[in-house]
């Protein structure tokens, strides 16, 4: 099984920018996509980006397009997202997960590893 460890959250202001970070260690991230999530307080998990293995294939959610990048180093089992413009809405925290290899990116249910999660608060 594969730890995930989500970093760089945190209090900004509407407009900054953050940058998470999710790092796996106990196993490599194989060759599976990887995604990030988000919950707010009283919603459900929501599906923010995910992306292949190679990089060259990702899929978001509308309300975060032109703003977040999804991008991951393979060498350093590693998975980030650049969060831009960053407003009160985006308030939540923010899981990274692996996926189970087959399967729609956007569907929480075939994620089979996630981390702790990490607090992202936007004021406005």
């Amino acid at each position: 099984q594969v730890q995930l460890v989500e970093s760089g959250g945190g209090l900004v202001q509407a407009g900054a920018s953050l940058r998470l970070s999710c790092t796996a260690s106990g196993r490599a991230l194989d060759t599976t996509p990887m995604g990030w999530f988000r919950q707010a307080p009283g919603k459900g998990r929501e599906f923010v980006e995910a992306i292949n293995w190679s990089g060259d294939v990702t899929d978001y959610t509308n309300s975060v397009k032109g703003r977040f990048t999804i991008s991951r180093h393979n060498a350093k089992n590693s998975v980030y997202l650049q969060m831009n413009n960053l407003k009160p809405e985006d308030t939540a925290v923010y899981y990274c997960a692996k996926h189970a290899g087959s399967g729609t990116l956007w569907d929480p249910h075939k994620y089979n590893d996630w981390g702790q999660g990490t607090q992202v608060t936007v004021s406005s």
